[in-house]
């Protein structure tokens, strides 16, 4: 099999259904709903399959039912004895991406995402946030821009997603200056619903707390490459992986420099795995033009089938 990239979607890719087809068709599937449901204790297969959406939306809920559906996902693929090259989760997707090179299992998995969602749950009601979209600046007139409104309060960028498509994250008021800035050299500002202003100071509390809880959980070596986050890089070192997870919290995501790397080492086929299609979306917005490759989605049988067909 060509050189193979698992890519792991976080918040914001999330839909009412999702997950119902493979939970339907295997009894793994149905296992590991109702372990995270244990764990959490969260009816997390009503949440996904019926809602209601806006309960499903809360991050508390949100980010074990994203990652319930992705381990899901990725079992079906992993039954048929398809395994990846190299794993990348964007923000939360890490966390899948980790389980998928046998960094963590599935319960601790579901564990560490769970008091993620609480954790920064806990913060966005003390602090207000806000995340914007600016789109069609480069990173570096961006980051002028945010350090330009660092001078009023917390701001900074969140996730560098495509060449010119960059998330910040801050204080309400800073957070629209910035947007404004932005909108004045040319660029579109996208409100987000969120609940938290993720990926920033205004959450740092999450963030040593979360230290605390991941130092307690158990990591193993990683038996292919993750790609994190926070470095758009590998590590090995268990201490270190954990070192990088907690930063990721409050630290900007390298999803773009992350996608360049994979494109630098040739990967050939990339697979988003779990719910939505966001992250192809932004893939085909990285790629070169004549860049030679296949992109797949799997999230339901028909599209496990697709795969399955044209890659083994």
């Amino acid at each position: 099999m060509k050189k193979t990239a698992f890519l792991f979607p976080g918040q914001g890719s999330q839909s009412l259904g999702m997950g119902l087809d493979f939970y339907q068709e295997y009894d793994s599937v149905r296992e590991i709903f109702d372990m995270a449901e244990e764990i959490t204790q969260i009816n997390v297969s009503k949440l996904c399959f019926k809602g209601p959406f806006d309960e499903l939306t809360q991050t508390v809920n949100l980010q074990p039912a994203v990652t319930t559906v992705s381990l899901a996902c990725l079992s079906a693929i992993e039954k048929e004895g398809v395994r990846p090259d190299v794993s990348a989760g964007h923000s939360l997707g890490e966390y899948s991406a980790m389980h998928a090179s046998n960094i963590t299992s599935k319960e601790d998995t579901i564990k560490l995402v769970f008091k993620r969602g609480e954790l920064m749950h806990h913060e966005a009601t003390r602090y207000k946030g806000a995340m914007h979209a600016i789109i069609g600046l480069p990173i570096n007139t961006v980051e002028e821009l945010v350090a330009e409104g660092q001078q009023e309060g917390i701001v900074a960028v969140a996730n560098h997603n495509t060449e010119q498509q960059i998330v910040i994250t801050g204080a309400p008021d800073v957070v629209k200056k910035v947007s404004s800035l932005a909108a004045s050299r040319g660029a579109k500002a996208i409100p987000l619903k969120v609940s938290g202003a993720w990926h920033s100071e205004l959450i740092k509390g999450a963030q040593e707390k979360f230290s605390d809880f991941i130092k307690l959980i158990h990591f193993s070596t990683p038996d292919r490459p993750v790609l994190f986050n926070v470095t758009a890089d590998y590590a090995e070192d268990v201490d270190e992986i954990k070192s990088i997870m907690a930063q990721q919290l409050c630290s900007p995501v390298k999803w773009y420099d992350s996608m360049r790397r994979l494109i630098t080492e040739n990967v050939e086929v990339f697979v988003e795995v779990g719910p939505g299609k966001v992250l192809t979306g932004l893939l085909k917005k990285i790629l070169p033009k004549d860049y030679p490759c296949k992109i797949y989605n799997v999230n339901s049988m028909k599209q496990l089938e697709r795969f399955l067909k044209e890659t083994t």
